[in-house]
């Protein structure tokens, strides 16, 4: 069976360690000006997105050219997957054909069915569920940062969606301390926490001293219908100036994985003040998906 990056828990503590330092040196290398398309020089990556996309999309699709691949992108109208074919047949097809699949949709059991059936690596470029691609770029970002992660708390303000269920379970393989602090009946889920996770329902008891202030959409892809509800919900989860000023560390960053609602999870004031370590956090995604690229092809 191939090797598979769905979830977190896919990896061990040393390869999450060297996917980094692998990330931070492909980073330097390739603004260094090195030549990085013999790497995966005639290999062909499919990519299917059944969920809109920016910063996915982009990095994948630049990361795959700049390691001298082929990229394919499929939209979930040009192959309906799980409707006009199964998603057991299109695995199996492409598997044919390709070197490696990313995939970006709603339920995470597509991407579970789709890897059960491939004989090619198969990337979760996001589901409801996890979004392990984006917590690479995320943890790059504050080592880079800070260094290292020895004594950093980290705090996660909002919605306990997939992007902070990965983030947990990676701060839990390193031993990195993680608050995080949600409405009531809004948590991760238990599956999630451990003796490194802390989840509250109090943004100032999750903050307080924090190094790294976290936060993202109240209502992801797929939640729109319950958005004017969520506002209410989740009025007090705001990262603000009198959150940081209060709460957290005079020199804690804030990180975002965007897209953004001012007003909403961050005001605009607080965004603009840390939007160059949310922006290198975003540029982080495509270092990172090189380096998971190169690590499931043994490259």
């Amino acid at each position: 069976m191939p090797k598979n990056y769905l979830s977190i828990n896919d990896i061990s503590k040393e390869e999450l360690e060297n996917l980094l330092d692998r990330s931070a040196q492909l980073k330097a290398d390739l603004k260094n000006g090195a030549d990085q398309s013999n790497l995966l020089k005639g290999k062909s990556v499919g990519m299917i997105f059944e969920k809109p996309s920016l910063r996915t999309r982009i990095s994948f699709e630049v990361g795959i050219r700049q390691l001298g691949a082929f990229p394919i992108v499929l939209s979930a109208q040009e192959i309906m997957m799980g409707g006009r074919e199964t998603r057991q047949d299109v695995s199996r097809v492409m598997s044919q054909y390709l070197d490696m699949v990313m995939i970006r949709t709603f339920g995470h059991d597509v991407v579970e069915e789709f890897a059960t059936h491939s004989d090619i690596p198969v990337i979760n470029g996001l589901t409801d569920l996890e979004h392990p691609c984006q917590t690479l770029a995320d943890l790059l970002t504050i080592k880079e940062h800070y260094g290292s992660f020895e004594g950093l708390k980290i705090a996660y303000i909002g919605d306990g969606n997939n992007t902070v269920r990965s983030l947990m379970l990676a701060c839990t393989k390193l031993g990195v301390h993680i608050s995080v602090a949600c409405p009531l009946k809004f948590e991760p889920g238990k599956e999630f926490e451990s003796e490194f996770t802390h989840v509250c329902h109090g943004v100032g008891t999750a903050a307080e001293g924090a190094d790294v202030i976290y936060t993202d959409v109240w209502s992801s892809m797929g939640q729109e219908k319950e958005a004017q509800e969520r506002k209410q919900i989740f009025s007090g989860y705001q990262v603000n100036t009198n959150l940081l000023e209060e709460f957290a560390k005079e020199t804690a960053i804030v990180l975002h994985c965007l897209p953004a609602h001012r007003g909403e999870e961050i005001t605009a004031e607080a965004l603009k003040d840390h939007e160059t370590t949310i922006l290198r956090q975003a540029e982080n995604r495509l270092h990172t998906q090189k380096a998971v690229m190169l690590h499931l092809l043994g490259a």
